[in-house]
């Protein structure tokens, strides 16, 4: 299999579906015989993922590795930013945090050409394994007052020889603008880079807009290789938090409704995409006490700010709510930061998140954390309450918690994990809730009827679906062609 250049993507904007696409694409490059890998020298992201060796790097990068059938690695991702306050980031790099900063100071702070050797460095380790390298963009590509500092998008083609693939979102509407503005925008050396255009989220008959590629490659001189579908009925995880304003945030009639508390500073709701595709369940994501308190189950999910997140539980009239609850008997479970709160108290003497040292906690397990500088990554494997099944999952906290009563929920090597009181739990692993026994022991107060969901067949299925689609509506033979091959 002869060398390809590495490819990357590039877009117009924000969520024009750059991510979705390069996991497409690395599945679509698997499938053909190849060995790619996905890069992205930069991700902001609160949905992250631990790997193999027990480091942190964006969600979307591990999505893409499994997509590539390879284990993740951090320097799929070596510089991951991870909200943790108004304006404010957790810096992680290559896997482990190594500051706070504002976006401010970030962006035009003077650590960013030292971060940008880090990520050049880690894509060249990739590149001597991997065949191609499939790189994804952030954001804009024209951001004209950040692109001189730009460390993900031009710069890293540039770096890493990349040919270009500009993607445009024509859902969104002004998708000629939106195109021909973002090459006009960029510099000669830049725009020779660009080796074509692809349109994402047609909706209707795709040959009505046989005029339009016309019209856009007349205006740009650059091809439009591909028009892609708008399909709903495909699925891969989502990014982050943009992925929230699309789902449910109330009860409905007729099933067991899960609401997720919408905290401020979410992480990885990506623990609750097995609930949302069970047909007994409906899940909702809600701040509102009214809705929340008609809830069957209530879940704190993980959270980048824990001790702000409690405050705002308070403030809301949520802690109140999860309260009376726990009164009723009604079922709660913490995951994570979630867990934290459910306890007797929090502790950050170091000022790891604020600079409220100590808050009590919602008191309904005994258990108190003190927030550490020093961040626990690990994949694990556990046993579930008295089963004897081994499960996986993967734990991403800055916090040491102690319980006086020794209840707990998991079993990791024989030592215990998280607590259960009743039919209220707490852990700190994610990924809990991927497994089809532990969802069936959660749901058998509330229902009779029983369901199996094999979560990995279905991403794998959802991965040659989005590769055929491809296919389908891509040029691909275009981009991986004689002229883009390394000699």
């Amino acid at each position: 299999m002869k060398k390809l250049r590495p490819i990357m993507f590039v877009g117009t904007g924000s969520d024009v579906g750059k991510s979705i696409l390069v996991t497409g694409i690395c599945r679509l490059l698997k499938r053909k015989g190849y060995s790619p890998a996905p890069f992205k020298a930069q991700n902001m992201s609160l949905n992250s993922f631990v790997t193999p060796d027990g480091l942190e790097i964006g969600r979307a990068q591990a999505v893409q590795a499994e997509a590539c059938k390879i284990d993740c690695s951090t320097d799929m991702n070596p510089i991951l930013l991870k909200p943790s306050g108004a304006n404010k980031s957790q810096i992680v790099l290559h896997g482990k945090p190594i500051g706070d900063q504002t976006i401010k100071e970030y962006f035009l702070g003077n650590n960013k050409e030292h971060l940008f050797e880090e990520a050049k460095m880690a894509f060249l380790r990739l590149q001597e394994i991997y065949n191609p390298v499939v790189l994804e963009g952030a954001g804009s590509i024209s951001e004209l007052n950040l692109k001189h500092r730009d460390i993900v998008n031009m710069r890293m083609a540039k770096a890493a020889d990349a040919d270009v693939y500009l993607i445009a979102d024509i859902d969104k509407g002004g998708v000629f603008a939106s195109v021909y503005g973002s090459i006009a925008l960029l510099e000669p050396w830049e725009k020779k880079m660009i080796k074509g255009v692809v349109i994402n989220k047609f909706r209707g008959d795709i040959s009505l807009f046989e005029e339009g590629k016309k019209i856009l490659e007349k205006l740009t001189g650059v091809p439009v290789i591909g028009v892609i579908p708008y399909a709903k009925d495909i699925y891969i995880e989502e990014e982050d938090s943009v992925g929230l304003q699309k789902k449910s945030q109330s009860v409905i009639n007729g099933q067991v409704n899960i609401a997720i508390v919408l905290l401020p500073y979410i992480s990885n709701y990506t623990d609750f995409n097995v609930l949302e595709k069970d047909s007994r369940t409906h899940v909702f994501y809600s701040n509102d006490p009214n809705s929340i308190s008609d809830a069957d189950i209530i879940i704190l999910p993980g959270s980048k700010n824990t001790i702000q997140d409690l405050v705002f539980l308070r403030e809301k009239g949520i802690a109140k709510v999860i309260l009376e609850a726990y009164e009723s008997k009604k079922t709660i479970i913490g995951i994570c930061g979630g867990y934290q709160m459910l306890g007797k108290t929090i502790e950050d003497p170091l000022g790891v998140e604020t600079d409220i040292k100590t808050i009590p906690g919602l008191g309904i397990f005994p258990i108190a954390t003190k927030l550490t500088a020093e961040k626990t990554t690990t994949q694990c494997s556990f046993t579930f309450k008295n089963t004897l099944e081994t499960f996986t999952g993967y734990e991403i906290h800055m916090g040491e918690t102690t319980i006086d009563r020794n209840k707990p929920l998991n079993h990791i090597s024989g030592q215990p994990e998280g607590y259960m009181h009743e039919n209220c739990w707490g852990t700190y692993i994610h990924g809990i809730l991927d497994h089809s026994p532990i969802i069936e022991d959660l749901l058998k107060g509330f229902t009779k009827a029983k369901t199996y969901f094999d979560y990995q067949a279905y991403k794998e299925k959802n991965y040659n679906k989005l590769a055929d689609l491809l296919e389908d509506n891509i040029d691909v033979n275009s981009i991986i062609s004689e002229n883009h091959t390394i000699s």
